[in-house]
This record gives C-alpha cells, sequence and structure tokens, in this order.
C-alpha cells in the first residue's frame, strides 16, 4: 500500500505546480487594473481642482468643472462667444487641449441699449470747443453755429459725433439750457446730459460772479438738476493803491487794497484806531510790491493819525504824504521822521505841506469837463496846449463816452504847465468810471467829483489817478454812490438772505411729528413766508442745519435732525423756490439753545437754523478800542503806550483771519460773552531804516 500513497502525492503536487501560472497571471492584473483605476481618479481629482482655482483666479464664475478620467467636461453659460474662447483658452493652459470637453452655451444676444448722450463745451479766450455724442445732424449744426458766433474771429474746434437714436426724454431741455449758460460765461466749462448740466466758471469779479448765479438760476429748468460752481479770482490791482484821508469829514478810505485777509484785517484796524470805520471796503487782490505792505500801511495810518488834515497815498511802492495848512511845520516834521524811519526800505516817501493861500489866483489856467446826469453828454471846456493835443483828447473822449456824445469847446494856450496832457486824459479816464460828474485840471490839483452805480467806482478812480498822475502829485476825489444806479444793488447780499430767514424764523419755529421728519401741517405758513424771504437769494449758499433736543440716541438724533433739514428743502423747492445754493446738515443734540431738562428748552432745541457758509468775521469793536488806547467812554487814554496800537492792529489782524479760516461747523457760540481783550504792550523798536528818496 505504501507505493501507491506516494504516487497520489507526486500527482497533487504536479497539478498545483501547473495551477500557479494561471493565478499569479490574474492576481497581477487584479492588482494593475487597481492601480490604473486609482491612479486615473488622483489624475482626475487633481485636473478638475487645477482648473477650477485658474477659472477663480481669472474671475470666472459662469462655467462648471467636471472630471471624467482623464477628461475634463466644461458646461455653462458663457456671456458671449468671445468670453467662451477666453474659458477653453484658459483650460487649456492647465490641461492638455486634447482633454477637454466643451459643452459651453453662450447667452442670447439682447437689443442694443441706445447710447448715453452728452455734450462738453468749453469756452475760453482761446474760442470755443465742443465734444460729445449729439442724436441728430440737425441739432449738431444749430449747436456749432451758435456756438461759432459766440466767438467767431477764432475757428470752432467741433469733436461732436451722432447716433441714429431717439433723444431721451428732458435732453432738448438741457442742451438748451447749456447753450444759454455757454452764451452767458466767457470763461466756462459747460457739462450736458439728459437728466443733468454741470457748469464750472470763472468770474472777474464777486459783483459779477452774484450776477451770473442770479441769471443761471433764473433761467434754470425746474425740472432739470443742476450745478454751478462759479469762482472769482482775486483781481491784479495796477497800481496797488491805497488812499486814506483825514479831515473835516472824518478818516476813510478813497481807496483800499491788500493782499491776503490778515493783511486786510491789520489794515482796517488800523484805520479804526484812526478813527475811520473799521468795517469799510478793502480790495483783496494781486500785484502787491512787497509782502510787507500791511505793516507799511498801518504804520502810516498810525502816523497821520495824529495829523487834523492829511492825505496819505500808497501807489505800489510810491508813498505821498500831503498835510494840509492847518498843520503845524513842527507835527509835520514829526510825521515825515517817523515814516521815513519806519517804513520798509522798498517805499520812497515825498511828503508836501500845503502853504496858506495870501491872496486869490487870478485866471488860473483849467480844463473842464462835464458829464451830464441824463443825457450822458460830455461837455469839454478849458484850455489845451495845442491842436495836436485837442485832437487826442477828442478822440479819447469819443471812445471813451461815444462818438456822438462829446461837445467840445477848449481854448489853445501854449504856456500850460508841464504835464498837462497826462493829467487831462488820465481826468478824463476817471471821469468814465462815473454816471454823472464834473472834472478839473487845474496846474496843482485834479479834481473829481460826481455819482458812480458801482460800489468800487472811488477805488478805481484813486487807481487811475494815483497811477497816470505820479508820485507826490495831488488830487482830490469826492465820489457819492447812487445805489438806484447800480444794477447789482436790488440783489441781497448773502448776510441779508441769512438775516431774512432769520427773522421768520424767529417769529415761528419749524414743527414737526414727534419723532419722524413730517413736518407739521401748521408749519406751511412758516414755510411760506421762508420761500418768500428767500426767493431774491438766488445763488447764495445757506446751510439748512437741523437739531434736537437730547433724548434718544445720539446717532438717531443726528439721521433724524438731517432728515428734517432735507425735507425743509423739499418744501421750500415745493413753493417754486431756488434750493440750488441750500445744504442740510443734521447736527442732533449738539449745540443746544436752552435747557433739555425742561419741556420747554426741549422744545425749543427741537429747531432749524438757515446758516451762511463760511460767512466773514468782522474786526472786533472791542480790539480796536484796546489798540487805539480809547477809554471806556472812547476817550484817548493818555497813560496807554504810544506803540501800543501797532501792537493791538497785529492782534486783530490775526483773531480776524483764523476767525475767516474757520469751518462753518466750528462757529462760536454767540450767546456767550466771547469778546476778546487784547491789553496794550511795548513794542520791540525796529531798526532805524535809510532815509528814503524821491527815487
Amino acid at each position: 500500500m505504501a507505493p501507491v500513497v506516494k504516487k497520489y502525492t507526486l500527482r497533487s503536487l504536479q497539478l498545483k505546480t501547473k495551477l500557479m501560472a494561471p493565478t499569479a497571471f490574474v492576481g497581477a492584473a487584479c492588482v494593475a487594473t487597481l492601480v490604473a483605476w486609482g491612479a486615473a481618479a488622483l489624475v482626475e481629482k487633481v485636473s478638475a481642482q487645477a482648473v477650477k482655482s485658474r477659472l477663480l483666479a481669472e474671475g470666472i464664475t459662469y462655467a462648471q468643472v467636471r472630471g471624467d478620467g482623464l477628461q475634463i467636461h466644461l458646461s455653462g453659460t458663457a456671456p458671449n462667444e468671445a468670453l467662451r474662447y477666453r474659458l477653453i483658452n484658459l483650460v487649456g493652459s492647465v490641461i492638455e487641449s486634447s482633454r477637454i470637453r466643451d459643452a459651453m452655451e453662450i447667452a442670447p444676444i439682447k437689443a442694443i441699449e441706445a447710447p448715453r448722450y452728452s455734450i462738453e463745451m468749453l469756452r475760453n479766450d482761446d474760442g470755443i470747443q465742443l465734444i460729445g455724442l449729439l442724436p441728430q445732424l440737425e441739432q449738431v449744426a444749430q449747436v456749432t453755429k451758435t456756438a461759432q458766433a459766440l466767438s467767431p474771429d477764432i475757428p470752432l474746434m467741433d469733436m461732436i459725433e451722432t447716433a441714429d437714436y431717439p433723444a431721451p426724454k428732458g435732453w432738448d431741455i438741457a442742451l438748451g439750457y447749456g447753450m444759454e449758460a455757454l452764451s452767458l460765461l466767457p470763461r466756462s466749462k459747460i457739462s450736458v446730459a439728459a437728466d443733468a448740466v454741470g457748469i464750472t466758471a470763472i468770474a472777474s469779479s464777486e459783483a459779477e460772479k452774484r450776477s451770473f448765479e442770479a441769471e443761471l438760476s433764473a433761467l434754470k429748468p425746474k425740472a432739470l438738476a443742476v450745478r454751478i460752481e462759479i469762482s472769482a479770482p482775486r483781481p491784479v490791482l495796477t497800481p496797488f493803491t491805497l488812499r486814506f484821508v483825514k479831515d473835516a469829514q472824518g478818516a476813510r478810505f478813497d481807496a483800499c487794497a491788500a493782499d491776503t485777509d490778515v493783511a486786510k484785517a491789520k489794515i482796517l484796524a488800523a484805520a479804526g484806531a484812526a478813527g475811520a470805520d473799521p468795517r469799510s471796503d478793502c480790495t483783496i487782490g494781486l500785484g502787491v510790491p512787497t509782502p510787507r505792505w500791511a505793516e507799511a500801511i498801518a504804520l502810516g495810518i498810525s502816523s497821520v493819525a495824529s495829523l487834523s488834515t492829511a492825505t496819505l497815498t500808497f501807489s505800489d511802492a510810491d508813498v505821498s504824504l500831503l498835510a494840509g495848512d492847518d498843520v503845524s511845520q513842527d507835527d509835520f516834521d514829526r510825521v515825515v521822521g517817523d515814516l521815513e524811519n519806519g517804513l520798509p526800505d522798498v517805499f520812497s516817501l515825498k511828503s508836501t505841506l500845503e502853504k496858506k493861500a495870501t491872496a486869490a489866483p487870478q485866471g488860473p489856467a483849467e480844463f473842464t469837463a462835464i458829464l451830464a446826469a441824463e443825457t450822458h453828454q460830455l461837455e469839454l471846456r478849458g484850455r489845451l496846449t495845442d491842436v495836436m493835443m485837442r485832437d487826442a483828447v477828442e478822440s479819447f473822449a469819443k471812445a471813451e463816452f461815444g462818438t456822438k456824445k462829446v461837445r467840445v469847446g477848449t481854448r489853445l494856450d501854449p504856456d500850460l504847465p508841464d504835464g498837462w496832457p497826462i493829467r487831462v486824459l488820465a481826468g478824463l479816464q476817471a471821469l468814465s468810471e462815473l454816471d454823472n460828474g464834473r472834472l478839473v485840471v487845474r496846474a496843482d490839483t485834479v479834481e473829481i467829483s460826481g455819482v458812480t452805480g458801482s460800489q468800487s467806482g472811488k477805488v478805481r478812480i484813486s487807481q487811475i489817478l494815483s497811477g497816470k498822475l505820479g508820485q507826490g502829485k495831488t488830487f482830490k476825489v469826492s465820489v457819492s454812490y447812487d445805489k438806484t444806479l447800480d444794477p447789482l444793488a436790488d440783489l441781497p447780499t448773502p448776510a441779508e438772505c441769512s438775516a431774512a430767514a432769520d427773522a421768520v424764523l424767529a417769529k415761528k419755529q419749524i414743527t414737526f411729528t414727534p419723532g419722524s421728519a413730517e413736518i407739521d401741517v401748521g408749519a406751511g405758513a412758516v414755510l411760506d413766508d421762508l420761500a418768500k424771504a428767500l426767493k431774491r437769494c438766488r445763488g447764495v449758499k445757506l446751510e439748512v442745519a437741523g437739531y434736537t433736543d437730547a433724548q434718544g440716541s445720539a446717532e438717531g438724533n443726528r439721521a433724524l435732525s438731517q432728515a428734517r433739514a432735507e425735507q425743509v428743502i423739499l418744501a421750500l423747492e415745493g413753493r417754486q423756490m431756488d434750493v440750488a445754493g441750500l445744504m442740510a446738515k443734521g447736527y442732533g443734540a449738539e449745540n443746544p439753545i436752552a435747557d433739555n431738562g425742561t419741556e420747554a428748552g426741549r422744545e425749543a432745541n427741537r429747531r432749524i437754523e438757515f446758516n451762511l457758509i463760511a460767512p466773514p468775521a468782522p474786526v472786533e469793536a472791542a480790539v480796536i478800542a484796546a489798540g487805539a488806547g480809547l477809554a471806556g467812554d472812547g476817550s484817548l487814554d493818555e497813560a496807554a503806550p504810544m506803540d501800543a496800537p501797532m501792537d493791538a492792529i497785529d492782534a486783530a489782524a490775526e483773531d480776524s483771519a483764523a476767525a475767516d479760516s474757520a469751518e462753518p461747523e466750528a462757529a462760536p457760540d454767540f450767546s456767550a460773552d466771547t469778546s476778546p481783550s487784547v491789553a496794550p504792550t511795548k513794542m520791540t523798536k525796529r531798526p532805524k531804516a535809510r532815509p528814503k528818496t524821491n527815487g
């Protein structure tokens, strides 16, 4: 039996050996399949994640990415064909293009929208430029024709394009208003759209600025949003002139000029200390001969303040002092010495003391020109040197007053004083600043008298005579201002507009529904009165300030007061008032005027105020009085140091300039006593300068 068992075992081993090879092959195949599947899944995941990251980095969110083995399937809706190609290119930069399967769709094309019509119009001394898109050729022709007529001698720069789409609602109204503004403003930029018009312009003076703003506001269509920004740069004053007069009528300015607000305040403070009105007008302009202008003016005014009669004229760096015949020689010499040693080196002083007349002159050489009040006819009489001068005077007069309004009745005298033609022509130029008046030219003086409709007419006349006649030449100006002749006189000033609003609100305040911005029904009469009082204040910038009581949170009160101020502006606009210059500002419970602990106080604190934006700050009378060394009754305090006025002038100028630069929100509480107190102090002695000469 043993041999049989052995044979069976060998056969079993042979069978197992034959089965091992197929089993190993099958196992290897399974392992390879698992490895390939795992590798494909890994590649699919990594590729899809890389594509998604790249698309998100480029801001593309309209595509869906799905991996399928080695393939990347893209689906979604691209806004347009160009963005679809961009998407395919971005994915192709991450994986091979052959692995991309594109299933993207394109968004349907929408109807083409009409273009936005607009035009920019720029006008200055170099002509007019037109840039923009207009709806029709006929309108382009009308616009270019109107613009070319404004500057006929300068070619029009036309860069207007057209589109074949209808004009939107309000376009014709906006364009018409823009063309009117372009015609009115010689230096401007007008931006016109269907829903708004922006106007930026430059005026030559504050008066012209107010006139432009008033006219633009009057022309403005009711439903059109308009933004108006008109600036008035400081004028160039040639010559830079100041003329201070002290005589029997009191101390005053015939002309006043300053280069900064600080200089203006310093000059007016010096004039106030000398007895003049500290609220006198003083023009701030360009062209000052030296930064020490205000210092020199203040010294000059302070020096001549002790003289009974004197005229002090600064024309650029030339200074002329004319003392009256009632001034003693000692006083005259003292004042001249102070000026010669105190004026900065750039100034040249020429001083004259009038002599008392011993006998009336017989038959003086004289030229007169009379400008009639109603007809504005100019009649020339008196003496001229020769035919050439007579022709020159006649031509100049016709150019200034009109060809048909000049009547010449002069005679020739070759023995007239030197400089006679210059004095006559300068006097005629000064006379042209008047509505009516009289010019008298003599050997020793030029006199101008009459009436003007310009508040700056007297200043301009002093500038002309001072600049044309030269240093040390005497002239007299007796000119009055007639408000009825001033075309801008009927326009209220910003201060008058603010006062008108205050007067209305002083009678009754605007009330609101408790806890809301809705105006109470009973406040309609107050709003009617406000609209009537401010109707003529076109272009005046006023802040409509809203206040609440102290109840509630600070942020809630501020938001409520802002909404109430805005509601007041809307209510005034609904009453046909131009609100372009009004700005709403909510202050919440700030600046209370009464005690919030009582119901009456809280009611008083819930109010609306109209405040001027950046109002000018006047020179305080207390500062002037302290600087001048005045006692409480206005008399001269002999115990005050002689140099005290200059210190007080400096202090007043600094206080006034600081007030001018303050923001409106930081305006002081005038209900408290804020009067400044300036104690006179001794000045540090200035070094002695070399004496001035006529050159």
